[in-house]
């Protein structure tokens, strides 16, 4: 008899396999949005950049940590290219002075573009973090600590060497002493952040344990000091003994950072207890214990904060430790979170970044070059300051007296041209930081979506 089936009835009925069996699909990767053609105008490859920046930075990072270095560097250096003047004397010398040193009424400026505080948080938190990571994928210290100095130490040979041949340069060309001592302090004075700055990662694993025991121990290092130089003046052995400051003070925010690398502070009213306390206390110790108001150092002054650090300079670090906790969240959304999964763009349309990652973008890149434009800023500001020198007359805001209140107008429109002569430098030597990074040469520079 035939069979009356159809063909599709015909066909071996197979069991379905059970739901459980099934293979659960694969988690997205987050990749750079493809776009529909080639970027055809500069802003469709601006675009296309800000977006490859934004996908190559991994999902875990935080941000805020990022910004907050970035306001850290751009405060240092608006505050040496503001407050550090080079003059041009009648006997032909360059001597260095400060305009906070003739206009007291801009020490407010001071409190603003010292932020030394947010780098050690920043880089107690990252140091901690890093060591914890590195000892969980089974690296030694040695290794880790190797690595991390490396980072610091690779892009300072290239300004080193520079000046070592600008200073043969200038005995050649017989240069006065004091111009030759008022160039290199500008420039080499700010290396001993670098220097304490390798100390205190070097004990990082120590900090880390301490934990806030650290952070009280160098506190009272200063606290014990500062008390001796009001008991005994400035004698020999308390002179000697201050200068530990300069490592102990600076210890204080960078033990806060490991802590809240590890999960303290986690709750706001720690971060406004620390803002609140510190500025209590440095106004206090500002009125009425004799500290200078100036968070700098000012020529002729007798004390400095900074030279060795004070404890007012300690307070005032906890202020700004304080405030930088507090700026996390809404850092965090000034700069976005990593962006999803983006589709193509519509037909024959290029995919635009947000303003957020545009802000992000502008972040990532400066602290890509972050040691560089540290070591640079000041030699750019003696480039342009030395090279106009050319022109035959003292030029207002560059070569005079800082002694009016338009020489602080006409400096500030000095600054791009400052900018621009360290953006030609950072170029020049991002070189040293790259390879000061990957441990490598040239050959192993990464492409334009590295990860950030």
């Amino acid at each position: 008899m035939a069979d009356l089936r159809t063909h599709s009835e015909r066909r071996p009925v197979h069991p379905a396999r059970p739901v459980t069996d099934a293979k659960p699909p694969a988690a997205p990767v987050r990749t750079a949005p493809a776009l529909t053609s080639p970027p055809r105008t500069a802003l469709d490859r601006l675009h296309a950049a800000v977006l490859r920046i934004d996908a190559a930075t991994p999902d875990g990072r935080d941000r805020a940590l990022d910004v907050l270095r970035v306001l850290a560097v751009t405060g240092v250096v608006l505050g040496h290219w503001l407050v550090s003047a080079v003059v041009l004397r009648a006997d032909g010398h360059l001597l260095g002075d400060s305009p906070l040193a003739h206009m007291p009424g801009l020490t407010p400026l001071s409190w603003v573009l010292q932020p030394l505080a947010v780098f050690f948080l920043v880089g107690g938190r990252v140091a901690a973090q890093g060591y914890d990571s590195a000892r969980a994928r089974g690296v030694g210290y040695g290794s880790w600590l190797r690595q991390r100095l490396h980072r610091l130490a690779g892009p300072v040979g290239g300004l080193l060497g520079m000046w070592l041949l600008v200073l043969a340069g200038l005995v050649v060309a017989d240069t006065a002493h004091e111009t030759i001592h008022t160039l290199l302090n500008l420039v080499l004075s700010p290396l001993w952040f670098l220097l304490v700055f390798a100390l205190l990662t070097a004990l990082t694993p120590l900090v880390r344990r301490a934990g806030v025991t650290a952070a009280v121990l160098g506190g009272g290092y200063v606290v014990a000091t500062d008390g001796a130089r009001m008991v005994f003046g400035d004698v020999g052995w308390v002179d000697a003994a201050r200068q530990g400051n300069v490592l102990a003070g600076w210890l204080v925010p960078f033990a806060l950072g490991a802590v809240w690398g590890a999960g303290g502070f986690a709750r706001r009213r720690y971060a406004v207890v620390l803002l609140a306390a510190g500025a209590v206390s440095t106004a206090g110790l500002i009125l009425w214990c004799g500290y200078p108001a100036s968070m700098v150092g000012v020529p002729g002054s007798q004390l400095s904060n900074l030279n060795p650090v004070t404890l007012a300079a300690v307070t005032f670090g906890l202020t700004q430790c304080g405030a930088a906790m507090l700026l996390c969240p809404p850092l965090r959304r000034l700069v976005g979170r990593p962006a999803p999964l983006a589709s193509s763009a519509a037909p024959g349309r290029e995919l635009r970044a947000r303003p957020v990652q545009f802000a992000w973008a502008g972040v990532a890149v400066i602290n890509l070059s972050a040691i560089t434009i540290f070591l640079w800023h000041q030699t750019a500001m003696l480039t342009v300051t030395v090279t106009s020198l050319g022109t035959g007359r003292p030029l207002f805001g560059l070569h005079t007296n800082p002694d009016h209140p338009l020489w602080a107008l006409t400096r500030i429109g000095w600054v791009p041209v400052f900018a621009i002569v360290l953006v030609v430098l950072c170029i020049a030597f991002r070189e040293a930081e790259n390879t000061s990074r990957t441990g490598r040469g040239r050959t192993a520079r990464k492409p334009s979506g590295r990860r950030v």
